[in-house]
């Protein structure tokens, strides 16, 4: 993969020669005519709630020629996606079930326009839930317009619902993602080792289930924006003996006496995003992007890193959906040979449980 634009609210990055430490197996060439044959734009947008359509992201030129972009919210609960160039017209939807303003949703548009295929999906980052929709004849885009769309705001349309967008050179996998940084150490029967060295076949040692085969090992580089976003979780809160350095949604799995005060549970899940409080965890200043890992393992058991437990890769009955597993990380994977997972028991903690949970423990 090699990402080439990113774009938030306050920052705007293009190069064609590739943002980050996966590049183009050569620079590409910025001209007026131009095109992005094959790849991907992902966004990530945070649901509204409030039922009005609205235009997510939007660009428009009509000289010499006619050449937009627009990927709209509809009021039924979808995403719209139109292309125009010149005279000719893609147009598509592909709806889903999403209505919350908790909800933060991924979108991704890839296309292989020599292939003549694309793609459309809408993830929800929490669940995630996945709906696709397979194109045919997608419409390739120019990188010139692709430029100007991600580095000047003025001549561009992102709604504040958008978190960011990102734009790759290649056909983007969707589904399950690793969050776990590359120096993150994994206690293995061999004693701990860093993430990125963890390879299938490998014994991880786990709290309660003792040691377990690695299946797969995922990896990827992703913007370092939205649910991507680097998390620096701080010792000695929650049993870490370093910091660690984990995706936003990475969750993490707690017990204890204080656990089962406030919520009657033996243990609890919690997203590292809802830890950020200045103190047990903080923003993780990092690069455009960043390279995660993850493990699959039979049972979805939770592996044990520097001193704290981190969940696994969790797939449910994600294999009985072939189109989804073949559009994902996991897409070179025998599938009938991949695990199905029971959703975990322990409840989710929101933001203001986990901080809760922080400050007694930190008390």
């Amino acid at each position: 993969m090699a990402w080439i634009a990113l774009s938030d609210q306050h920052r705007q990055v293009f190069d064609p020669g590739g943002i980050g430490t996966a590049r183009p197996a050569a620079p590409l060439e910025v001209t007026p005519n131009s095109l992005l044959t094959r790849g991907s734009i992902l966004f990530e947008m945070r649901l509204p709630g409030d039922g009005r359509p609205r235009k997510l992201l939007g660009y428009r030129r009509d000289h010499p020629w006619v050449s937009s972009l627009s990927i709209q919210e509809l009021p039924t609960g979808g995403i719209a996606l139109v292309i125009t160039q010149g005279r000719e017209v893609f147009h598509t939807v592909l709806e889903h079930d999403a209505v919350t303003q908790a909800e933060e949703l991924r979108v991704t548009y890839s296309w292989d326009a020599p292939a003549r295929w694309g793609r459309l999906a809408i993830e929800q980052v929490r669940s995630g839930k996945v709906f696709l929709k397979e194109l045919q004849d997608p419409k390739p885009l120019l990188l010139s317009d692709l430029r100007v769309m991600t580095l000047d705001p003025m001549q561009r349309q992102m709604d504040r619902a958008v978190l960011f967008f990102a734009v790759s050179t290649e056909v983007e996998p969707i589904g399950p993602m690793p969050s776990i940084a590359a120096q993150v150490p994994i206690l293995t029967d061999q004693g701990y080792r860093p993430a990125h060295k963890i390879r299938r076949g490998d014994l991880l040692r786990t709290p309660h289930h003792g040691l377990v085969p690695v299946l797969q090992v995922v990896s990827r580089e992703v913007p370092a924006f939205g649910s991507f976003t680097p998390v620096c979780l701080r010792a000695p809160y929650f049993g870490l003996q370093r910091n660690l350095v984990v995706g936003a949604e990475q969750r993490l799995r707690s017990g204890g006496s204080a656990v089962e005060y406030l919520f009657g549970k033996a243990y609890v899940r919690i997203p590292a995003t809802h830890l950020i409080n200045g103190v047990s965890a903080i923003r993780q200043e990092a690069g455009n992007t960043i390279r995660y890992h993850q493990f699959l393992l039979p049972g979805n058991e939770p592996c044990i890193a520097a001193g704290t437990t981190l969940e696994t890769l969790f797939l449910g009955r994600g294999r009985r959906n072939a189109a989804v597993m073949q559009a994902s990380l996991l897409a070179d994977a025998e599938r009938a040979r991949l695990p199905e997972h029971v959703a975990p028991a322990y409840p989710l903690l929101d933001h203001f449980e986990a901080i809760t949970l922080a400050e007694l423990r930190a008390a």
